[in-house]
């Protein structure tokens, strides 16, 4: 029988990043069945077959602690933000727990350029907010400025990590803090996994649609700056990238899309994939415009709406989005 690894990380309050650290490790076939110890007792840690956010160590093989003085360890010189030890476990093992996650060969070309990507993209989009809240770092770097340091959309949970410690008053026992730590790591973990899946099985097969959409842009319309696509998929990083890789940067100002009741979305293409400003505005006699007031005004029968800001609107029909977007080009 095979010797039953351990993991051990400190005992008493817990925070988001060992839960996540130690979740991210179970994911892992070696450590799927590995028993938890949290204890602050150097012999549990050298029981230990990996120690996180404990131990006062970092050897980047065995301990992942970064509470040290010294400690000024980030992802890669691409980023400035100090790990934490979710950060830690993910910088040495996440490529290895993509691998598992999402059945990648890193050995195979093809697998390697998704491995590379997905590595690079989970840490900037989830893990590094971890980081930066444990190690106390503010999302913007003073009052005044305008770009944030990280990303934070997919790290709201850190309230309820904390607030899944015992509370003071209830006399709560090394066990009750277990028990607890237990129900944080599966809830952070949980939602690491989802957003990790999500990203490897489905938001990758969507850049093959705006790859076919934007070689065939010049069929849809001579200016070859309005995308069509036969489903509405998440497009909008991977247009950024594909223009990139094309030498085409800010080409595209249209993206056409069916939406979910056989209506069809005209969207104006942001600055950036999180921005509602646009590269060029749907135009503003038309917005805020309906039905058949917007028929009326653009001239398009079944036209269903403009928004107000400009970003997007909807017809009843492919080849009415595809005349406004025509029209707006001029």
């Amino acid at each position: 029988m095979s010797k039953v690894l351990q993991i051990c990380t400190h005992s008493g309050s817990f925070h988001a990043d060992e839960a996540l650290a130690v979740y991210m490790l179970r994911l892992l076939p070696r450590f799927r069945y590995a028993k938890l110890v949290r204890s602050r007792n150097q012999l549990d840690w050298e029981a230990s077959d990996v120690v996180v956010d404990v131990s006062g160590k970092y050897d980047a093989v065995k301990y992942f602690d970064h509470h040290q003085r010294e400690f000024s360890t980030t992802f890669n010189e691409k980023y400035k933000t100090k790990l934490s030890s979710a950060g830690l476990v993910y910088k040495h093992f996440g490529r290895e727990i993509i691998s598992t996650v999402i059945a990648l060969d890193e050995t195979n070309a093809e697998d390697k350029v998704k491995l590379d990507y997905l590595y690079d993209k989970i840490y900037s989009d989830f893990i590094e907010a971890v980081d930066a809240n444990d190690n106390g770092i503010d999302m913007y770097e003073n009052k005044d400025s305008l770009t944030p340091r990280f990303k934070d959309k997919n790290f709201t949970i850190a309230g309820m990590i904390s607030n899944l410690n015992p509370s003071w008053e209830s006399d709560a026992t090394d066990h009750d803090f277990d028990r607890q730590f237990e129900i944080a790591s599966n809830l952070i973990g949980d939602a690491f996994f989802k957003y990790l899946t999500y990203m490897g099985n489905s938001f990758l097969k969507a850049k093959q649609y705006v790859i076919d959409a934007f070689k065939t842009r010049y069929e849809v319309d001579s200016s070859g700056k309005i995308l069509l696509l036969p489903r509405f998929i998440p497009w909008k990083e991977h247009l950024f990238n594909v223009e990139e890789e094309n030498n085409a940067n800010g080409e595209i100002l249209y993206v056409l899309f069916p939406d979910s009741n056989s209506n069809w979305r005209i969207a104006a293409v942001p600055l950036s994939s999180t921005s509602f400003d646009s590269r060029k505005k749907l135009p503003e006699p038309w917005r805020g415009l309906r039905d058949e007031e917007l028929s009326k005004a653009t001239g398009i029968d079944g036209c269903v709406f403009i928004h107000a800001a400009g970003f997007i609107g909807g017809t009843s029909s492919k080849d009415g989005a595809l005349q406004l977007a025509k029209m707006a080009l001029n």
